[in-house]
């Protein structure tokens, strides 16, 4: 059978930004037979995300995260449709999803690598399990939860960045509703921040393209900063944590800002930051979102919840087709997205 798949072209190199070019899709066969333990299944839905920007160098620094290799298929969430079994535990038509799906209309996959994903749960809004109930929601939740310190009636201030991205859109509601009392997000343009404050319930939004972020941070945080969701690092993050209070939390998310540079390698911290952090006794730690692998499903369950109760929006970004991977990930990596960055396969 002849499916469409895409590969890595070519890499951007350690310090380059990336470009649809990078990537390439052309044809190739899949075998006819499934061994024992096998499913096939038609890809349905395929997820781009930040992280993928350290894999497309050709060394990580990261031991669980491998590089992507030239010229073969690329890999990360996806969701699809089983078409034929061999594995026990699936049958045809089941939907279901993996954090290595294989960049491909169609793919056969090892059965035991598979979980099955309930359509109720999204009502019937299956690219949202790589979204809001998926791994983006379980980390915005743990990340809150786990890391954040957060009680209700502590009247807290939360400041998100990056915050009109897959993570960042439901770190802000997921601390509204873990207790925070003001919650404020930054990010790079005017329809990000009204659609933060209209339609997400973030009290105010800073566009850091415009202005000065630090005087703006100082209006709309008053009483300084009690708990940071960092996604992007840099000169947003130093303005921040120069705000933040005493006993405050940083909650490293991801570095946007440092994924074109040498990840292996991070720029230090500035030695006024480092003061900050260690006078002020503030937390700051990189939050891993698979030290939680035991509460997941409880995690989805209450994502859930809040969805079909309306406290939860669901904000994504789809592009439509398998060769158009690499634009979606261009843009992605530029600020293009609102929301979950999807790419839609087929129906």
């Amino acid at each position: 059978m002849r499916v469409q798949r895409v590969v890595l072209n070519s890499r951007p190199g350690t310090h380059g930004t990336p470009v649809a070019e990078n990537f390439r899709t052309e044809e190739a066969n899949l075998p006819d037979k499934l061994n024992a333990g096998q499913v096939k299944a038609r890809t349905l839905y395929l997820s781009v995300d930040p992280y993928m920007r350290i894999r497309m160098n050709d060394y990580t620094g990261i031991d669980f995260m491998k590089p992507w290799q030239l010229s073969e298929v690329l890999d990360g969430g996806g969701v699809g449709i089983v078409e034929e079994s061999q594995h026990t535990n699936w049958a045809k038509g089941d939907f279901v999803t993996s954090f290595n799906w294989p960049w491909q209309t169609k793919a056969i996959l090892e059965g035991n690598t598979l979980e099955k994903i309930d359509p109720q749960l999204a009502d019937g809004h299956l690219s949202y399990f790589l979204g809001a109930i998926g791994m983006p929601g379980l980390t915005s939740l743990f990340a809150i939860k786990e890391r954040g310190h957060i009680t209700i009636g502590s009247n807290k201030t939360l400041v998100v960045s990056g915050a009109a991205g897959a993570c960042g859109s439901l770190a802000g509601q997921i601390g509204r509703l873990e207790g925070c009392s003001r919650v404020v997000g930054i990010c790079g343009t005017d329809e990000k921040c009204s659609i933060l404050v209209s339609e997400l319930g973030f009290d105010a939004a800073i566009n850091y393209k415009k202005g000065n972020v630090a005087e703006e941070l100082r209006k709309v945080c008053p009483s300084g900063v009690d708990v940071y969701f960092d996604n992007v690092g840099g000169d947003i993050s130093d303005t921040v944590i120069r705000q933040m209070n005493q006993n405050s939390h940083v909650i490293l998310c991801g570095q946007i800002s440092q994924y074109n540079n040498d990840m292996a390698h991070l720029p230090p911290l500035l030695p006024e930051i480092e003061s900050i952090l260690k006078t002020k006794n503030i937390t700051r730690e990189r939050f891993m979102v698979f030290q939680y692998k035991d509460k997941f499903e409880p995690g989805i369950l209450q994502l859930s919840q809040w969805f079909k109760e309306g406290k939860l929006k669901i904000r994504e970004t789809v592009i439509n087709g398998l060769e158009n991977m690499g634009v979606a990930f261009q843009s992605m990596m530029t600020g293009g997205n609102i929301g979950k960055q999807i790419v839609r396969i087929s129906e």
